[in-house]
């Protein structure tokens, strides 16, 4: 387990005025109203109109990225300096995995290894005749080497994994105990009075250890006359099993053999859009997450097509809020990181504590194994090439996530 040390005041600090900044920014949209009139809003002081005012939210809402990358570093170092104190304390599992891999051979490896598989040289014969004008049809054919450019499908890549926190285990599940019990009954009491009695109840929670895998078949020929191959196969494959690993952490409905995604977690807050500005919608979830969650929202996941609307958010003369469109545009909304993901529902936000409140377990991580003793493979001279992961995912605190709806 990761001993717990207390956070060092420059992190309370920064996280505080990250806090000030935010509520500045959503005093101003507030103002605004929802059709975002920056020449209602008088609480800025020095701005002669609303191009003035655009103008301060830009920088406002640049210092809010500044001050939650200066969090998101401190944080890492808070972590880093808690898991550093865990091993001092118990010392470091050995022989664990992560979502790389480890120490597995990979299939590639697997086969040039074996003697059965080595490639036999092979002649060929030119039968040209010679009477006839040599011409590309009665003569050589030119010939036009393939260059190594294998270009992939257009597919989604890995874009949630990130943000969740990893860590090996050695069980079939995760258990712990979660307090669904609190009652504080501390107050005032004179001298001779009685106490007041608290309540504690503790309740066992348990996330399932999954398998995520898949399969290819593959000629013995394939995989000895094209040396690529084996390296293509061998970097698709644990592709595809991450990818839909990705896309179970969002959307998952926890009943076996699929992990619990965030949208389906115990106790997710959700806040609805109605009439409000997605910015204020956003900020009102970060609310929830702070006030009944008693949690830190780190990150906002939201869907390529809703975050194009945000981007393209403009006041009610025209100019453009997140940022002109001759730059970049900052990826980030109240300070907190963006994360774009077609996986997600369209017009479903989700902003939460990551960092806190969940954890993504590895059992065993993305392995490839190869082999021809599956059906009549061995006979017919195929392979059949296999990737998996076994992995738990647990939302240890389901009101530190809250969704925005219809968007």
């Amino acid at each position: 387990m990761t001993a717990t040390i207390p956070e060092f005041p420059a992190l309370k600090e920064a996280r505080g005025k990250l806090e000030a900044k935010q509520d500045e920014l959503g005093s101003i949209f507030k103002e605004a109203g929802p059709d975002l009139d920056f020449s209602k809003v008088k609480s800025v002081s020095g701005a002669a109109d609303s191009k003035a005012v655009a103008d301060y939210v830009l920088e406002l809402n640049g210092a809010c990225t500044d001050l939650a990358k200066e969090v998101e570093n401190l944080v890492a170092i808070h972590k880093a300096a808690e898991a550093n104190a865990g091993r001092a304390e118990k010392g470091v599992e050995q022989g664990s995995t992560d979502l790389g891999g480890g120490t597995v051979k990979s299939f590639g490896q697997l086969f040039t290894e074996s003697e059965a598989r080595k490639m036999k040289g092979r002649e060929s014969e030119l039968d040209i005749d010679l009477k006839t004008l040599m011409t590309t049809d009665a003569g050589w054919d030119p010939e036009v080497t393939r260059t190594g450019k294998v270009v992939d499908k257009a597919v989604r890549p890995i874009q949630v994994l990130d943000l969740i926190p990893t860590t090996p285990t050695s069980q079939a599940a995760v258990k712990y105990m979660e307090e669904t019990t609190f009652t504080n009954n501390a107050a005032e009491r004179a001298e001779g009075g009685a106490y007041g009695e608290a309540a504690l109840v503790l309740t066992e929670r348990t996330a399932i250890v999954e398998s995520i895998g898949v399969w290819l078949p593959v000629t013995d020929e394939q995989l000895e006359d094209e040396a690529r191959a084996q390296a293509y196969v061998n970097n698709r494959l644990p592709f595809m099993v991450r990818q839909r690993l990705d896309g179970q952490v969002l959307v998952g409905d926890g009943s076996t053999p699929n992990l619990r995604g965030v949208l389906n977690a115990s106790g997710l807050q959700t806040q609805a859009k109605g009439a409000d500005p997605v910015p204020d919608a956003v900020y009102k979830a970060m609310t929830k997450v702070r006030v009944t969650g008693r949690a830190l929202p780190g990150a906002y996941i939201t869907h390529p097509n809703d975050w194009q609307d945000v981007r393209l958010l403009r006041t009610a003369d025209g100019i453009y809020i997140w940022g002109s469109p001759s730059e970049a545009g900052p990826e980030r909304i109240w300070g907190l990181q963006v994360v774009q993901s077609d996986a997600l529902t369209e017009n479903t936000g989700v902003v939460g504590d990551f960092a806190n409140f969940s954890e993504l377990a590895i059992r065993r991580g993305v392995e490839v194994k190869v082999t021809d003793a599956h059906s009549d493979f061995f006979v017919n001279g195929k392979q059949a090439i296999r990737a998996n992961i076994r992995a738990a995912m647990v939302w240890y605190r389901g009101a530190a996530f809250c969704t925005v709806t219809g968007i």
